[in-house]
């Protein structure tokens, strides 16, 4: 026979024991990220930098976290069903890299499961968000590119290189939404004209087009060349700044990854720090945000970085004021 203070202390140990057991397993619940991107290989760093960004948030990798990651290898026709299949995972989010192309496959295929993304040129135009203050629906990240860049890259390569007239815009048509690169069309001719230079733009819509768009330059005796940091030239970037050397044009990029690849120089926001940043909102998304209730976060501060070993190469001589405006310079 079972002694009734010995059953009421073994009842109440089970009771306390079931909200403990509960807890603990609340605890050890695993979280599943799943991380789209368009071309890894080409930019490891940025990964690195996103799973840096876990860490400093106390995720780690097979203990609370796991990653599940899907890339295109640089083919965007591959993302819908690399999309579909981190659906089907069932993951609690999915962070996507490589820009809004990578960003708009995520939000076809699902409109609940909660989408970051890490860059996106124009959220609101591109079609992503209703706004910046209020995403609504499924989807929140950061922004790394506005149409007032194109025109403040154009000031730095005129003030580096005073004497260019003419200047080549290497563009891809589709990088962004219709309507984004309408805008930094736009907004690309209203700052040569008062800049006094004249521009070309040269179409690329992948790697198989650019060489034809560097003859293109050439062939109208462009002495100065502009950038606009789409995924697929962040990707192709080392062969641009190759064929940019090659035809000795001066040129200014949107990212430092090309003044890194050694490009003469880059104005914009920091991909690398975006990437880690996009942690910060898994983060708050695990922990029961609404990606609908998290403000889409701009670009704060834009680097300028300078290669003064390409500008040598180039025979150029960066001017003073220039230099000291630089947020880094490379010897």
């Amino acid at each position: 026979m079972i002694d009734r203070r010995t059953f009421l202390a073994g009842t109440g140990a089970v009771l306390l024991a079931a909200p403990l057991a509960a807890q603990a397993q609340q605890a050890a619940k695993v979280a599943r990220i799943g991380f789209l991107s368009l071309n890894a290989a080409a930019n490891p760093h940025l990964h690195v930098a996103f799973r840096q960004g876990l860490r400093d948030l106390g995720y780690v990798e097979g203990r609370n976290v796991v990653i599940e990651h899907r890339d295109a290898g640089g083919k965007y026709e591959r993302l819908p069903a690399l999309v579909a299949e981190l659906v089907a995972l069932k993951v609690d989010v999915i962070v996507t890299g490589g820009g809004t192309p990578t960003a708009l496959a995520a939000k076809q295929a699902s409109r609940t499961l909660p989408i970051v993304f890490s860059s996106a040129a124009d959220p609101v135009t591109d079609g992503l968000v209703t706004s910046l203050a209020r995403p609504g629906g499924n989807i929140t990240g950061l922004s790394n590119f506005t149409p007032e860049l194109v025109g403040k890259c154009l000031e730095h390569l005129k003030q580096a290189v005073p004497g260019a007239s003419w200047a080549a815009v290497l563009w891809q048509p589709s990088g962004s939404a219709e309507r984004t690169d309408r805008d930094m069309l736009k907004a690309a001719d209203v700052a040569a004209q008062a800049l006094g230079v004249r521009l070309q733009f040269a179409e690329a819509r992948g790697p198989a087009d650019i060489d034809r768009a560097f003859s293109d330059m050439t062939r109208v005796r462009a002495n100065a060349l502009t950038v606009w940091g789409t995924a697929m030239f962040v990707s192709e970037r080392r062969r641009l700044v190759n064929l940019a050397a090659k035809n000795r044009l001066p040129a200014v990029y949107s990212l430092r990854e090309f003044v890194d690849a050694g490009g003469l120089m880059a104005y914009g926001a920091n991909l690398t720090d975006l990437f880690r940043r996009a942690a910060t909102y898994v983060d708050k998304i695990l922990k029961g945000s609404k990606p609908s209730d998290l403000p889409v976060e701009q670009p704060t501060k834009f680097e300028l970085v300078i290669n003064l070993k390409t500008a040598k190469a180039l025979g150029l001589t960066i001017p003073q004021s220039l230099l000291q405006r630089a947020d880094e310079i490379i010897q």
